[in-house]
């Protein structure tokens, strides 16, 4: 793949993903490190929602730059809320994807992840072993270098879409989309 092509087709991301705006995310089943199924969006119990989707080693690198910056703003909540602490009240859950010939490993790269992450984040990780076809045609995403971030309203339709690596600039434009899920 040549520089040029490549600049091209990484300019078309936004547009696959914008694409996708207002359909309803599609059924996919997870266990979280804490061994309970989740079905998204059915258990998502009418709230706001931030799903994060990896598809490889590479994008699970760059999956991992959300977690802090995901738990402090939707996860923690302090003893004595401030006026700068976040108060979201949505569902957060990062998705690491075993499909094709990575599923043999979905076993034991659960356990090792389990070990390694921080405690905290257990029950908001979730496992997918199956199928990537499906989700690649009903999200529309390009590639698997880099994970995919998809905003749902409590229907568990779409409402904003992102990738790639963590910058503050995405985390503003995914708090703006949720403004109507702070202080709830």
């Amino acid at each position: 793949m040549t520089i040029r092509s490549f600049l091209i087709s990484l300019s078309l991301v936004p547009f696959f993903l914008a694409a996708q705006v207002n359909q309803t995310f599609p059924y996919m089943e997870g266990e979280s490190l804490t061994h309970s199924i989740v079905n998204l969006p059915k258990d998502l119990a009418g709230k706001y929602s931030v799903l994060g989707l990896a598809f490889s080693k590479k994008s699970e690198d760059y999956l991992k730059s959300w977690f802090q910056p995901a738990y402090s703003q939707f996860i923690y909540k302090p003893e004595t809320p401030s006026l700068f602490s976040g108060n979201y009240d949505v569902n957060v859950y990062f998705v690491p994807m075993f499909t094709g010939a990575k599923r043999p490993a979905y076993e034991k790269v659960m356990e090792n992840v389990s070990k390694t992450i921080d405690e905290r984040l257990l029950p908001y990780v979730l496992f997918y072993q199956g199928s990537m076809k499906e989700y690649r045609d009903a999200l529309g995403f390009d590639g698997k270098e880099i994970p995919y971030f998809y905003v749902l309203d409590p229907a568990g339709k779409i409402i904003y879409t992102t990738s790639g690596m963590y910058t503050d600039e995405k985390m503003q434009e995914i708090l703006d989309v949720l403004e109507p899920a702070w202080g709830n």
